[in-house]
């Protein structure tokens, strides 16, 4: 292959340019070529030296080599059969030829699998997940096919970091689930070519990304939009996440409700929703906020111990508290010991009184 200025075209972009390998990002030579970031995939894939050198276009050293003794064997049997050559001779030309073939195609296959896997690491480092975050920012990935997310962008996920089991997903961080690509020439790329740490590290690494979606306003009536408003107590961040990014596409308003002329079917309907509350979303989102509701609730830092400002009398209250609960444990029965007979008994003491 060679692109339009006449230059050959390397493996990696013609890889990604293959029908079905749009979702792959491009890794960069130097990344490959570091040794650290291919630690233990030699393991992992056969024909591992060959599909390195398929992957950065390295031509083999001994090629050459190889050639001229051939070529020298060809020529000691032509001189020795001349003519008179059997039914069931080859060449070693032709050998060379068939085994090249059968080589070539497993040396492809090994090479799209190590790609894979350097690729599931790539897109975690620093280059790699910029590259896919210009991916993400013009919809490259497409869209989350669920109403209530409003086109919100997807990332391309997998659910194992195994090859070979199971093909690749798209994440929705609005309604923070997965979905099976629509077009079907995704559905035989290998998941774990994208793996399990980068849908949620992509996230974290950029908290400000909008994951709302597009919304259209005249879809709720003004009603439903005053109710759905949040408290004004609201924090704009919690553990440097922004809070208006906490799966917006769930909660009150954002769910759906079956409901026959106007009438909720209730839960325990054989049509009610049985799995409605796994999309449940606090109204108030410091409900979320796990931490400081323990630090509410208890005081104490993660050590155990205690602030600052606390005073002898409540440390007291509190080492008392402690002791009145270690007090309330259930013991554990203590094992009766086995009684001898008294006959042995009377043998131990009599040898030990000689041994003395």
């Amino acid at each position: 292959m060679s692109s339009s200025d006449g230059a050959p075209e390397s493996w990696i972009s013609s890889f990604c340019s293959l029908m079905g390998h749009e979702y792959f990002a491009e890794v960069s030579e130097d990344f490959i070529e570091d040794d650290f970031n291919l630690t233990g995939l030699q393991s992992q894939v056969p024909m591992y030296k060959e599909a390195l050198e398929m992957i950065l276009d390295v031509e083999p050293e001994d090629d050459e080599e190889e050639e001229e003794e051939e070529e020298e064997e060809e020529d000691d049997d032509d001189d020795v059969l001349g003519d008179e050559k059997t039914l069931g001779y080859r060449r070693a030309g032709d050998r060379r030829h068939m085994r090249v073939a059968s080589d070539l195609s497993m040396i492809e296959s090994s090479a799209e699998l190590l790609y894979g896997l350097i690729h599931q690491r790539y897109i975690t480092s620093r280059p790699g997940i910029q590259q896919m975050l210009e991916k993400y920012e013009v919809h490259h990935f497409g869209v989350c096919p669920r109403v209530n997310c409003y086109g919100c962008k997807v990332l391309p996920v997998g659910r194992t970091d195994t090859p070979g089991q199971e093909t690749v997903k798209l994440f929705c961080p609005s309604c923070y689930d997965i979905y099976t690509p629509p077009n079907s020439r995704f559905q035989s790329v290998d998941g774990a070519f994208f793996g399990t740490t980068f849908g949620c590290l992509f996230f974290m690494t950029f908290p400000e990304l909008d994951v709302g979606g597009n919304r259209a306003e005249s879809i709720l009536s003004p009603a439903a939009l005053a109710a759905e408003q949040p408290p004004t107590n609201q924090p704009a961040q919690i553990n440097g996440i922004l809070t208006s990014n906490f799966a917006p596409g769930l909660g009150f308003g954002k769910i759906y409700e079956p409901r026959i002329y106007g009438f909720r079917v209730s839960e325990r309907a054989k049509s009610g929703p049985r799995m409605q509350w796994l999309r449940i979303k606090p109204r108030d989102i410091n409900e979320l906020d796990e931490s400081a509701i323990y630090q509410a609730t208890h005081g104490a830092d993660e050590e155990g111990g205690y602030e600052e400002g606390d005073t002898e009398m409540g440390s007291t209250a509190a080492t008392a508290s402690q002791q009145s609960a270690i007090g309330m444990r259930r013991k554990a029965p203590m094992r009766k010991r086995r009684h001898l007979p008294s006959s042995t008994v009377n043998q131990t003491s009599t040898k030990n009184g000689e041994g003395g």
